[in-house]
C-alpha cells in the first residue's frame, strides 16, 4: 500500500511505510507532552497515538484549573497514511519543526475546551536506553523513547475562560515513543504466564532556569532494576549521563502517590541531589491511561469523542484507574558544592501489583507507614 511518506528516503524495511515491521497488535506510535506554569498554578497536558496493525488512533487533551482536571478525548479509525494521522477530528498535533517545536490545536467547545498552544524545546531529545520485556517467550515489550524539556506558548480556554500561556513562565516536556508495548482490548495468548500484574514506573523531567534533568526507573516486584536513565540536560546542546542514579519514594500514607521524593545524581567528579516537594497529583485517566472507556488503542468507531471532569486530589488513589499519576513538584537541586537551584517538574508514578521494598504485596493496597 503505497502512501505519500514512501516519496521520502526514510524506509527501514522493503515494506512501504503503511506496513509496520511487526505484526504484533500491540504495534504503537506515540506522542506526549506535558505543561506547567512556575508556580504550580497550571497544569495540562497532552496524548496521541496511533496503533496501525489495529487501525485505530486516539488523542486527549486535560487541564487541572483551579483543583478540577478537564479531559476531552477522540478516537477514530487510522488513516492508511501516516501524513493524516496526527490530527484526529478536534485534537491535532503538527510537527512545525522536528525534534524542536510543536503545536497542539484542540477545539473541544461542548467539552468547555479550547487550545492553541505551541511546544518550543530548550534541551536536546534524550534517548533513553530501550525497553524490552519478555513473558516467557513472548515479547510483550520493546520500544523506544525519547524525553525532551520545553516551553511553551499559546493560549488555553476553559469555559470561555481564556488562559494566557508565555513562554517565560509556563515549561514542560514531551516523550516520543514507538515499538510494542500492551494496548487495545486485551486477548489470550496462549498459557497464563504471571497470576497477578506487575508493573513499577516512575519517570521525572525537572526544569530548572538553566538546565533539566531527566530519571526514569522500572523495577521487579522484587526491586531488581530493569531499566533506569538519568542525566542533566545543559543548555540545548549537551547531555551529561550519570554514572549512576538512586532514589528514596516516600509515599503518602494509604496511597501509591507521592508525599516527597528525593533523587540522587552520581556522575564522575560530583553528585546532583533533588528533592521534589508535591503541588498536585494530574490522573493519566485523563489521557486514556487505565480508562476503561478512552483506553488506548481500543475501537470506538470511526470518529468519536468525549470528556469528563472531576476534583483533584481524588477521593479513591487506589482505584485502579486512579493509580497512574503525575505529580507536579517543586523541585530544589542541591548540587556537590552547596549552591542550589529552585525548578519545577513532574514525578510520573505508575505501581501495580507487587513492590517488596515499597510494602505492597497485592494489586492496589496503599501505603502502610512503619
Amino acid at each position: 500500500m503505497i502512501t505519500s511518506y514512501d516519496d521520502f528516503p526514510i524506509h527501514q524495511t522493503s515494506e512501504p511505510i503503511a506496513h509496520p515491521a511487526s505484526g504484533d497488535a500491540n504495534h504503537y506510535d506515540r506522542y506526549f507532552f506535558n505543561g506547567y506554569s512556575r508556580d504550580g498554578s497550571l497544569f495540562f497536558a497532552a496524548a496521541m497515538g496511533l496503533y496501525p496493525n489495529r487501525h485505530v488512533m486516539d488523542a486527549s487533551f486535560s487541564v487541572i484549573v483551579k483543583g478540577e482536571q478537564i479531559n476531552v478525548h477522540a478516537s477514530a479509525r487510522a488513516n492508511n497514511d501516516r501524513m493524516l494521522c496526527t490530527k484526529i477530528g478536534p485534537i491535532e498535533i503538527q510537527v512545525l519543526e522536528p525534534m524542536r517545536k510543536h503545536r497542539i490545536l484542540v477545539d473541544m467547545k461542548e467539552h468547555g475546551v479550547r487550545a492553541d498552544i505551541t511546544y518550543s524545546a530548550t534541551s536536546l531529545p534524550y534517548e533513553e536506553p530501550p525497553f524490552l520485556v519478555r513473558s516467557g517467550n513472548r515479547t510483550t515489550m520493546q520500544y523506544t523513547r525519547l524525553t525532551q524539556l520545553g516551553q511553551w506558548s499559546g493560549w488555553i480556554e476553559v469555559d470561555g475562560v481564556r488562559i494566557e500561556v508565555e513562554p517565560q513562565t509556563v515549561v514542560g516536556s514531551r516523550d516520543r515513543s514507538w515499538g510494542i508495548r500492551g494496548i487495545g482490548e486485551r486477548v489470550q495468548q496462549g498459557a497464563p504466564l504471571q497470576a497477578i500484574p506487575q508493573f513499577y514506573w516512575l519517570w521525572a523531567p525537572v526544569c530548572f532556569e538553566s538546565f533539566g534533568t531527566v530519571f526514569d526507573v522500572n523495577e521487579y516486584a522484587d526491586g531488581q532494576r530493569w531499566h533506569e536513565s538519568g542525566a542533566m540536560l545543559v543548555g540545548d546542546d549537551t547531555i551529561r549521563h550519570a554514572h549512576n542514579i538512586d532514589y528514596k519514594y516516600h509515599y503518602e500514607a494509604g496511597t501509591r502517590r507521592s508525599e516527597k521524593f528525593e533523587v540522587t545524581y552520581t556522575f564522575s567528579k560530583e553528585t546532583v541531589h533533588l528533592v521534589f516537594e508535591p503541588i498536585t497529583h494530574f490522573q493519566m485517566v485523563g489521557l486514556g491511561y487505565l480508562s476503561a472507556e478512552w483506553g488506548h488503542g481500543n475501537w470506538k468507531g470511526e470518529l468519536e469523542t468525549g470528556g469528563e471532569r472531576f476534583q483533584v486530589p481524588v477521593e479513591t488513589p487506589m482505584d485502579m484507574q486512579h493509580l497512574h499519576t503525575q505529580t507536579l513538584s517543586h523541585v530544589t537541586c542541591t548540587l556537590s558544592d552547596g549552591t542550589q537551584h529552585k525548578g519545577i517538574g513532574i514525578l510520573e508514578t505508575l505501581v501495580l501489583g507487587t513492590h517488596t521494598p515499597s510494602g505492597f504485596s497485592g494489586m492496589t493496597d496503599g501505603y502502610t507507614p512503619q
